[in-house]
């Protein structure tokens, strides 16, 4: 997907209304930048459609994450929109009639604009790395330890974005849980040349696309090999 084919996707939702790109949309977004991306299938499907769900999983290795797609939700978990290690048909429409009742409950005005279902990453450290377009300073690019972790220590740098190499490899070692990329207490080291790579890509894309206001890719799973885009959000100005 072109740079020209992005702002098109990104003008059409702002005119539908929306707030944001559904995950989707968000992962076409970093993976037409070079960020890895877990792999996956999204669709309008239904407990009730079982051979749309066998094509589904024939081009996929489980086991499977399945997510809400919805243009109100963007913290999925909240309500209760993700359901991980599924494996077959059975267990993938059991999730979704399951999703659907979770949202009923908890957001029962959201609209459901579909599903996401995706391999599960590697074991890594998860990561965070984000953008945002400050009033003062503008596009800005942070990183830091993800997951919970992140919320709890608030173990982030930041820079003025765009940035180079080097600078993102600065980043990473100032956050007081570097260790934990580098091999701690046994933990294979991260690949630091393709972390720094997506921290370089989420600078650029906040730069270049001025209708986002903020962006996180939370988490981001390094390991020794790869650093694959596992949940990722999209906001507009």
């Amino acid at each position: 997907m072109i740079k020209r084919e992005l702002k098109k996707m990104i003008k059409e939702a702002i005119s539908d209304g929306r707030k944001g790109l559904l995950e989707d949309e968000a992962k076409a977004l970093l993976s037409a930048y070079g960020i890895a991306v877990s792999k996956s299938v999204s669709g309008r499907w239904s407990g009730s459609s079982p051979q749309e769900i066998k094509n589904a999983i024939s081009s996929l290795s489980p086991p499977l994450a399945l997510k809400l797609l919805s243009p109100d939700i963007f913290h999925k978990s909240d309500v209760g929109g993700v359901v991980t290690n599924l494996e077959k048909e059975k267990e993938i429409r059991q999730a979704i009639i399951r999703i659907e009742n979770n949202v009923s409950k908890k957001s029962p005005r959201a609209k459901i604009a579909g599903f996401l279902l995706e391999e599960m990453a590697p074991k890594g450290v998860e990561v965070i790395i984000g953008g945002l377009r400050d009033g003062q300073f503008g596009p800005v690019v942070m990183f830091g330890i993800g997951g919970i972790v992140v919320e709890l220590l608030k173990d982030v740098s930041y820079r003025l974005a765009p940035i180079q190499k080097i600078e993102a490899l600065e980043m990473m070692k100032e956050v007081k849980s570097y260790p934990l990329l580098t091999g701690f207490r046994g933990l294979r080291p991260a690949d630091m040349d393709k972390l720094a790579d997506a921290i370089v890509k989420v600078s650029e894309i906040i730069t270049e696309m001025e209708e986002i206001r903020e962006m996180e890719i939370n988490p981001l799973i390094a390991s020794e090999t790869d650093a694959i885009a596992v949940d990722v959000r999209v906001l507009f100005v």
